[in-house]
């Protein structure tokens, strides 16, 4: 046996021992509901470590996310379901199925050949053009995959340009509805505004999810300079006026700019 096969071994002993009535009682008690959030959160934390370019972090949290995949095995072994071999042989067949232009007879890759074959893995009987919808992925991710689907087989944009016009038309269906107080319209066409930004995103080679994610800490980041600004001044941020916030925001955008610059 390999190392790491001899390695695996070991973290699948260890994961049984944890479980078992000698071991953790907090492991004992987790099931596949339970464990939700966990690998949620390992995933992300999978993805922050890429974002951040550091792999020892990468390689510590692609640790904690097999381990979840091991521990979900576990419960399942335990319950006479599946065990890892189970989910390692299912992974191999599928990986097989899915490339038949590698491993068969196929010649080339072709994006209508895989979604057929998702789709009769799925059981489906009727092959749809825009593939197969995974509902569990966030919406920013679904609506880009959506349309990577859609402009694979062609019905795409032309240009970027074409793509900003829908942008600024969806935001002026959404301003109409506000004008119009009409709640019903406001939530459909901000949904298609977010939806058409989304394509941007795909034509100008941005990952939504990530960007939104650094955004979001940039804002963050801002905010508690900004606070951090007002309590030199002994003042408190929730007494100051709208006046005085936009100021302190000024300053702690400046502020952390030269900080950056200066990096």
């Amino acid at each position: 046996m390999s190392e790491e096969g001899i390695l695996f071994e070991e973290l699948l002993k260890l994961m049984e021992t944890l479980r078992s009535p000698n071991g953790c009682e907090w492991d004992r008690e987790q099931t596949h509901e339970s464990l939700k959030p966990y690998l949620i959160e390992e995933a992300y934390e999978v993805v922050h470590s890429i974002d951040e370019k550091d792999l020892e972090s990468l390689k510590e949290e692609l640790g904690d996310l097999l381990l979840q995949v091991v521990f979900h095995a576990q419960i399942a072994k335990e319950n006479g379901e599946f065990d890892m071999k189970d989910v390692i042989s299912t992974l191999n067949s599928k990986l097989v199925r899915r490339h038949p232009h590698v491993f068969g007879d196929s010649k080339g890759y072709s994006y209508e050949q895989w979604e057929k074959i998702k789709a009769q893995e799925k059981g489906g009987n009727n092959f749809s053009k825009i593939g197969n919808i995974n509902k569990a992925l966030p919406s920013l991710s679904l609506a880009r995959r959506i349309q990577e689907n859609a402009a694979a087989v062609g019905f795409d944009w032309i240009s970027t340009d074409d793509v900003m016009k829908k942008v600024k038309e969806e935001l002026s269906e959404l301003e109409d509805a506000m004008k119009n107080h009409d709640e019903k319209k406001m939530k459909e066409e901000f949904g298609d505004l977010l939806f058409a930004i989304v394509n941007l995103s795909r034509f100008l080679g941005i990952e939504p999810e990530g960007t939104l994610r650094e955004a979001t800490e940039k804002f963050i980041r801002r905010f508690e300079k900004m606070a951090e600004l007002i309590e030199k001044d002994g003042k408190k941020i929730e007494n100051s006026s709208v006046q005085e916030l936009d100021t302190y925001w000024e300053e702690s955008k400046k502020s952390l700019k030269e900080v950056s610059d200066s990096e």
